[in-house]
């Protein structure tokens, strides 16, 4: 792929860096030209592998944890600038029928991929309003938009996201900052191995269960969702100021 360094010295910050949709999110950014400023919830190899790829910085942060989330983005401003680019991509999910799995496990979900992304929209909101732009964008689920079964506390949190992001793009979109969303379907990600160990089958066969449901024949790889998210972080922010982009190979009500 062609490296067109579109967003040439832009400051973004992503969370869950280290694996999936996160790192591969990094990279691309990085390509494009962005200062990138990697963030894991603990110090990891993953994080320093993906720190080396894309030249940023690692921020270690638990998002759940507002005093770590505002350490974290003061760490970002102090080392990179203000935080141009925000994508809150960090989440939580673990599988069980709803009154089977322990409260405090299903609010942990919560207050990770909502309640977390929350505090690190508050930290790094005024560092945009300083500069005068920027772009926030939110990954949430189809999950939350279809549910989906022994699912609820994730599904439930990415419903919250989505609409968070639609509140506040409609909040800010007389300052130059855009919002928006994306709803990945199934995506080949290491966190499919939860939705394997829930249906007690491998990983590659629960992408092949998966993949007889999705019109497309396939599930998504992470270079798709990161591609949007560079899209939007540039020139699509605007465009797309308020809406969810669903990634999810045609997957939706009607092809049900």
């Amino acid at each position: 792929m062609e490296n067109s360094r579109r967003l040439q010295d832009k400051v973004a910050l992503v969370t869950g860096a280290g694996q999936g949709i996160g790192r591969v999110t990094a990279i691309r950014l990085a390509q494009d030209g962005c200062k990138v400023a990697v963030n894991g919830r603990i110090a990891h190899p993953k994080i320093n592998d993906v720190v080396r790829e894309t030249g940023g910085i690692p921020v270690i942060a638990d998002i759940a944890q507002v005093d770590q989330v505002k350490t974290m983005v003061k760490e970002v401003e102090e080392q990179l600038g203000p935080i141009e680019i925000l994508v809150a991509n960090a989440a939580r999910m673990t599988m069980l029928p709803f009154l089977e799995q322990d409260p405090a496990q299903w609010w942990e979900q919560v207050d990770v991929n909502l309640t977390g992304h929350i505090s690190c929209i508050h930290a790094a909101l005024p560092g945009m309003r300083r500069i005068g732009a920027g772009r926030i964008i939110l990954i949430s689920s189809f999950f939350g938009t279809l549910g989906w079964k022994n699912a609820t506390g994730y599904s439930a949190s990415k419903s919250g996201i989505s609409a968070l992001g639609e509140s506040l793009a409609a909040e800010l979109k007389s300052e130059n900052i855009s919002v928006s969303i994306i709803a990945p379907g199934i995506i080949d990600t290491p966190q499919l191995q939860v939705d394997a160990d829930d249906l007690n089958v491998s990983r590659e066969e629960v992408k092949a269960i998966y993949a007889r449901d999705i019109p497309l024949g396939r599930v998504a790889d992470p270079k798709e969702v990161a591609a949007t998210v560079a899209f939007l972080a540039a020139e699509g922010g605007p465009i797309y100021n308020g809406c969810t982009l669903h990634i999810n190979g045609g997957n939706c009500r009607c092809s049900k």
